[in-house]
């Protein structure tokens, strides 16, 4: 396991992070890594020629569906760089602990599935259908790059499941809530502070609309589906300075959905509360909403593939592990919304994941590899 170390060690000490960043250096140490081994791999660019991420690629032998992991190399930003204990790019190894940012989300798992695409190679002609690895370099933008180039790539076989390598090491996540977002344009006569002559503006008419907003009311989980869908204001923005009433506010929505409350039940909900601000407080001009995104929720069962293989792994590797359905929606809901069952997350033990001192712990890692590798060698069939 020395090695898998090594490897993240090496991807740590390369910023990537996403939006930031050049993701060239990150990919570089990889792609030297695997032409050392002579493992097929090449880049993935997306629609407009941006580099995405790496795909290597084990064919097998025998006919039968291909499997994929995943592991993001771009990186949440730093933060306060003054209070990390240790530099964000130290890929140090202090006792059992990997230091640096990328070390739990997911630079380890990267290193990891490389590996183990590398033990699959000589066995290769045994196995059946096939393994892909992706490794996203345009993950923590929510753009999601690399899944879409793949997906999209015309060479690449579709994958029958995906094993995201997210960090934690007593969940192996099975579901996620889905999304829909919007933003919402609010209008009002523009007018100044100080005058004589009252104008509800576009921020106090926005401000009404949060409130409808929240006070809305919301189904409750249900038997079928562990949590129930949420919606948050997430962002509020209108005028300037002190002397002027604005003529528009704009918000940001997030409604997080579930099968029993979906895209369409959001969209339903918050044009019901924004003919009410309109027929409450009007306005010269209806105020506006354009969807922006819609994921859909998903959950796997305990025995569909390819939860079940890794949920079996873990069980015979001695790990209490139990199946989750996750609040943030993940990388499984793109991958729900193209037909293809996904797990998002399971791994090393970890601290300060997208925060200051970000680490993960090493003393469990031949676990995880093992586990990982058990779940592939199950999906391809391999003896």
């Amino acid at each position: 396991m020395a090695s898998v170390a090594e490897l993240a060690s090496g991807l740590i000490r390369r910023p990537s992070r996403a939006g930031i960043d050049d993701y060239g250096p990150v990919l570089t140490v990889l792609e030297d890594w695997l032409a050392a081994r002579s493992l097929p791999h090449r880049r993935l660019h997306g629609s407009s020629g941006e580099l995405v991420g790496l795909l290597v690629e084990i064919p097998g032998g025998r006919t039968g569906t291909w499997w994929a992991l995943d592991a993001c190399v771009d990186t949440a930003p730093y933060g306060d760089e003054t209070a990390w204990s240790f530099s964000p790019t130290s890929g140090d190894i202090r006792g059992d602990w990997l230091l640096g940012r990328g070390a739990a989300d997911s630079k380890l798992a990267a290193a990891m599935f490389c590996h183990i695409a590398a033990d699959l190679k000589p066995r290769a002609e045994a196995l059946h259908g096939g393994l892909a690895v992706l490794l996203d370099v345009d993950e923590h933008t929510g753009g999601f790059g690399g899944a879409r180039a793949y997906l999209a790539d015309p060479r690449a076989a579709r994958p029958a499941g995906v094993m995201i390598g997210y960090p934690g090491l007593d969940e192996v996540v099975v579901g996620g809530r889905g999304l829909w977002r919007s933003t919402i344009a609010v209008h009002a006569p523009s007018g100044h502070s100080g005058s004589s002559r009252t104008v509800v503006g576009a921020i106090s008419r926005a401000a009404h609309l949060v409130r409808l907003l929240d006070a809305a009311e919301l189904p409750g989980a249900d038997a079928g589906f562990p949590l129930p869908p949420k919606l948050s204001v997430t962002s509020l923005h209108g005028g300037q300075g002190f002397s002027t009433t604005p003529d528009r506010c704009d918000l940001n929505v997030d409604v997080r959905i579930t099968p029993a409350f979906d895209a369409h039940d959001a969209e339903t909900l918050i044009r019901k509360a924004v003919a009410e601000l309109d027929a409450e407080l009007p306005a010269p001009k209806p105020t506006e909403i354009t969807p922006v995104a819609t994921w859909p929720p998903f959950r796997l069962a305990d025995d569909e593939q390819p939860a079940a293989a890794l949920l079996t792994a873990a069980a015979e590797a001695g790990l209490a592990v139990r199946a989750k359905t996750a609040g943030p929606s993940n990388i499984g809901n793109l991958l729900a919304a193209e037909g293809i069952p996904a797990t998002a997350g399971f791994g090393l033990p970890y601290e300060g994941l997208h925060g200051i001192d970000e680490r993960a712990h090493l003393a469990e890692l031949p676990q995880v590899y093992s586990v990982y590798q058990r779940a592939v060698l199950r999906l391809l069939r391999a003896g």
